[in-house]
């Protein structure tokens, strides 16, 4: 699923008060990380990751590793931080996140 540039927006809008849940490090991304986002995802459906300074990535190139990894879209990278978004399917529809409508035509 492509992101719009509103549904971006808005995605960011509500990512921006979140502490960041999983931190990259020297470990870069393996199989337990790949879990824990992929697990956070399920359950929250926006979550917010940090790349420490001992890591041999950068953001970018940790939220293109990750995001493919656990069937996400890249919502926004800045500095050290990226935020991930994935829909979740286990949730209930009244508590999944409502994205604006796709006006596309």
């Amino acid at each position: 699923m492509e992101l719009t540039s509103k549904q971006r927006a808005q995605l960011r809008a509500m990512a921006n008060p979140l502490e960041p849940i999983l931190h990259i490090g020297k470990g870069d991304i393996g199989e337990n990380l790949i879990q824990q986002a992929d697990e956070a995802l399920e359950a929250r459906e926006l979550i917010k990751c940090r790349v420490l300074e001992t890591s041999l990535l950068n953001a970018r190139e940790a939220a293109d590793a990750l995001a493919p990894a656990v069937r996400a879209e890249v919502v926004q990278v800045i500095g050290t931080k990226f935020v991930l978004y994935r829909q979740s399917h286990k949730k209930e529809k009244a508590d999944r996140i409502v994205l604006v409508p796709n006006r596309k035509k």
